[in-house]
């Protein structure tokens, strides 16, 4: 995930790996894919697929005629807009699972249930919203009492660089209040975010089995963290 992650334009926001499924929330980065040259679409789709052999001659600084480089253009095109593209994003990460759990159960088939499902975040409370939603999934699922006791999740990450006074690498960044040119980052403080957690936590939900204890102490204490001011 993070490694795919680093070869697309795209940036992940929070996810949850579960026993049986996994949640993700991620970012298409736009401007920074339409500043790649030709030379950086073809090393980063080379790390994923066997590029052609136009492609492989042109960054080992073989001469191209016109129509060489015409058509090399035109289907690295393609591999941009490809690298923009949350379905193509899927199947890279998909395909090697499926093929990794048929190879240990020594079988063929369907791996997956379905296709995966997506929905645009649109508004300024959607993130927040739907990150939270993400990183309580163990919470609700009663496989673990607190976000910061819950594995294979983004918001543990994020709670073991702020004890450190840092920010966790390859997740996007909680910096704060939202601003004009802000850069890839969300637009949220992180204590703002543990709180909205550990409230939301704490509130049952019939459908689901878990939640956060009445007795559990207050997340920012319990972690050390002090609110910023």
């Amino acid at each position: 995930m993070h490694n795919l992650a680093e070869v697309f334009a795209l940036d992940l926001a929070a996810y949850a790996v579960m026993s049986n499924h996994y949640h993700m929330v991620l970012y298409i980065d736009k401007k920074s894919v339409d500043k790649w040259s030709l030379f950086e679409v073809i090393d980063r789709w080379q790390k994923i697929f066997k590029a052609s052999s136009l492609a492989q001659r042109y960054p080992n600084g073989d001469i191209l005629d016109r129509c060489e480089l015409k058509a090399l253009k035109e289907v690295a095109l393609k591999w941009r807009e490809r690298l923009t593209d949350i379905s193509w994003f899927m199947r890279c990460l998909n395909g090697p699972i499926a093929r990794q759990a048929n190879a240990e159960d020594q079988c063929t088939g369907r791996f997956w249930e379905g296709r995966f499902k997506s929905q645009a975040l649109l508004d300024e409370r959607a993130p927040a919203a739907c990150i939270a939603y993400v990183d309580l999934n163990p919470i609700r699922a009663n496989m673990a009492k607190t976000p910061e006791d819950s594995d294979n999740i983004s918001i543990q990450k994020h709670i073991r660089a702020a004890i450190l006074g840092e920010q966790p690498k390859k997740l996007l960044p909680l910096v704060g209040s939202e601003r004009l040119n802000m850069p890839k980052e969300l637009p949220f403080r992180l204590d703002h975010y543990l709180e909205l957690v550990d409230w939301s936590g704490r509130h049952l939900d019939l459908r689901k089995r878990g939640a956060i204890t009445e007795n559990t102490p207050p997340v920012l204490k319990r972690l050390g963290i002090p609110p910023r001011p």
